[in-house]
């Protein structure tokens, strides 16, 4: 199915969800960490906000620092998720955010973010969402988006085949990560457009959850 905005009916047996950008509007803080990072390292804000969305923070550190020692890159990444946790100004829910988890309460699906438990925990408390009961963090995988290990891991610990889950994701790297998966994609935002999943909505207002028959959730896109 080509990216559209066009209404659409959709079907699977698991969700799988992304944090930042599609559940959780957190731009203003990434933009203002890692633009100071940039400055640090002498790099141009812009084009580190190119990579780093939806990556690992050291998986971004080393596509934009080639070289450098993956130690430095880690230690540097744990001193940027203490200060991504600490700093949860202007977080808030991505438009029918709420509603939209409430619709899965009782529902297979899982949250796949590439933050920790504590920056996860953080931004979707500062942003008044419920916390999946299955959650796929930084800690849980060894390889960041755009490797598919985490939409995998996310499908085994639901025990749902990856061809029956959608995954729902705004940036390059979450898109291209499902579709490694063998999963639908749906983009949420205007980040995901570029990166044409399968169906793209500007917000979660576009997207509607019916009950599941048979073991099979619906869902009305656009």
């Amino acid at each position: 199915m080509p990216a559209t905005a066009t209404p659409a009916v959709l079907t699977a047996r698991a969700l799988l969800l992304d944090m930042d950008g599609t559940l959780v509007n957190s731009d203003a803080v990434v933009e203002r960490i890692w633009r100071r990072w940039a400055e640090r390292h002498g790099l141009d804000g812009d084009e580190v906000m190119k990579v780093v969305h939806g990556r690992q923070g050291h998986a971004s550190m080393a596509v934009l620092l080639p070289g450098r020692p993956v130690e430095q890159n880690l230690a540097d990444n744990a001193r940027m998720l203490a200060e991504e946790t600490a700093d949860t100004e202007g977080v808030v829910e991505v438009p029918g955010a709420s509603v939209f988890l409430a619709a899965l309460s009782g529902l297979p699906h899982a949250l796949v973010t590439s933050a920790d438990v504590a920056l996860s925990t953080a931004r979707m408390n500062a942003a008044g969402l419920p916390l999946p009961d299955v959650r796929v963090t930084a800690e849980s995988v060894g390889a960041s988006k755009p490797d598919p290990e985490g939409f995998l891991k996310g499908a085994a610990e639901l025990g749902v085949d990856p061809a029956d889950c959608i995954v729902f994701e705004d940036s390059g790297a979450g898109i291209a990560a499902g579709r490694a998966a063998g999963m639908r994609v749906v983009g949420v935002g205007p980040r995901a457009g570029a990166h044409r999943p399968d169906v793209l909505v500007s917000d979660l207002t576009q997207v509607s959850v019916e009950g599941p028959a048979d073991g099979t959730i619906r869902l009305r896109v656009g």
